[in-house]
């Protein structure tokens, strides 16, 4: 059992956590929320391993048969920690303001009742799969966070990078909105059956 727990799928998932501080930290470097071009970079880069890991994990776990429990128990919850936390930095440095923070909140409302009703569900041993369109809308939230993360130092190297981030935002938060509403509707008739 202890073997399965520092397997090396459930390292890449214990990693994850652990970006979710470095890339904070990334942005109160300098003691304030005002990040420097670096302390950008070195957030995204911090990202894009950490959602690397995310793909890993998984495929290591089932090519070399370990899967374990508390690699099920803690993948969605560092996926969450890891999009939640980057979301309310992104809204606390202003690079996502207006209108747009509907979306992150869609998105974090989402993930919220989401793992609520799959919680509920389990206790009721009913499991409900990751459809292709919520891994879709994953990869979309991840590439607009990375975006995101690049924000005013990536607009340097291509221009418009904060829209873009926006843009693919709102989209992720459209799919966000219908595969929610898929979760629940093959949920209700398990809440309403009983």
């Amino acid at each position: 059992m202890a073997s399965r727990t520092y397997s090396i799928p459930n390292l890449l998932t214990y990693g994850r956590i652990l970006a979710v501080p470095l890339i904070v930290l990334c942005f109160f470097v300098e003691g304030r929320l005002e990040p420097s071009d670096f302390a950008r970079w070195a957030a995204f880069w911090i990202f894009v391993a950490a959602s690397i890991t995310d793909y890993l994990d998984g495929y290591l776990a089932r090519i070399w048969n370990q899967t374990s429990n508390i690699g099920r128990m803690l993948d969605p919850i560092a996926d969450k920690l890891l999009v939640a936390s980057v979301l309310l930095l992104m809204a606390a440095d202003g690079t996502i303001g207006g209108w747009s923070i509907w979306a992150a909140i869609i998105i974090l409302c989402r993930e919220i009742l989401v793992s609520g009703l799959r919680e509920y569900l389990a206790d009721l041993k009913v499991s409900v799969p990751v459809t292709r369109i919520a891994k879709w809308k994953t990869t979309i939230q991840m590439l607009a966070i990375g975006f995101l993360l690049a924000g005013p130092a990536g607009d340097k190297i291509l221009p418009y990078t904060t829209e873009i981030g926006i843009g693919l935002l709102w989209i992720a938060a459209i799919i966000t909105m219908y595969t929610g509403y898929d979760y629940f509707r093959s949920g209700l008739k398990h809440i309403v059956g009983e």
